[in-house]
């Protein structure tokens, strides 16, 4: 009974006022609110890595947008990670990590990002070209899919429809393209390999044009 003593409650997080410097109360568990100077009130949680052995804070929120009940509970579920020898903070970081991939390292954004680069190299109209082409064929299906998310079977029936046209020209510049962006992606460490590579041998070459001598 006697570690229960140090728990805290409502009113003494609600009455905790800003000293000369930082203080820490805690809450067992590993759970600590840090009263700041500046008067605002941090949640942490106090642990050792379970690999490392290395203690490590994470923080939980700020109070009051996080009361001690959700506090409590974000710790209990930290402790639960900690018991399977996985890393609440490493885990809470991968998931920010595929969050902001879902949402920012989409196809369209890295592909305008490579094109930056790309316009400086080819004139004018060409850039205007691949432009045109990425807009026409590419974006409507692909613009929001995470880069990390582009397969080659996704990209080979996208591009079936203009096999099938006869358009082997267009394929042939498009695979090209497509295989440049991914291989922008991987330099930029946004995918580990460039699963497009060998997309192009999937499908027919257009012919050769043969001039009259």
């Amino acid at each position: 009974m006697g570690a229960q003593a140090t728990l805290l409650s409502d009113v003494k997080v609600k009455a905790a006022k800003p000293e000369e410097k930082d203080y820490i109360l805690t809450d067992g568990n590993g759970l600590q609110m840090r009263a700041r100077i500046n008067v605002s009130k941090l949640w942490n949680f106090n642990y050792i890595q379970p690999v490392t052995k290395k203690r490590i804070n994470i923080r939980l929120g700020t109070f009051p947008e996080v009361s001690l009940a959700q506090a409590r509970k974000r710790t209990v579920d930290a402790r639960e990670l900690i018991a399977q020898r996985l890393d609440p903070k490493e885990k809470r970081d991968a998931e920010r990590h595929a969050k902001r991939a879902a949402t920012e390292h989409t196809f369209e954004n890295i592909s305008t990002a490579w094109f930056e680069l790309k316009k400086n190299s080819v004139t004018p109209a060409y850039a205007e070209d691949i432009w045109r082409s990425l807009t026409l064929h590419v974006f409507p299906d692909l613009a929001a899919t995470p880069i990390s998310a582009i397969t080659a079977p996704k990209v080979i029936n996208l591009l079936r429809p203009l096999e099938t046209k006869g358009s082997l020209e267009t394929v042939k510049r498009l695979t090209q393209l497509l295989n440049e962006i991914m291989t922008y992606g991987v330099n930029s460490g946004l995918v580990h390999a460039n699963p497009l590579s060998g997309i192009r041998a999937v499908f027919k070459k257009p012919k050769r044009k043969i001039w009259p001598p």
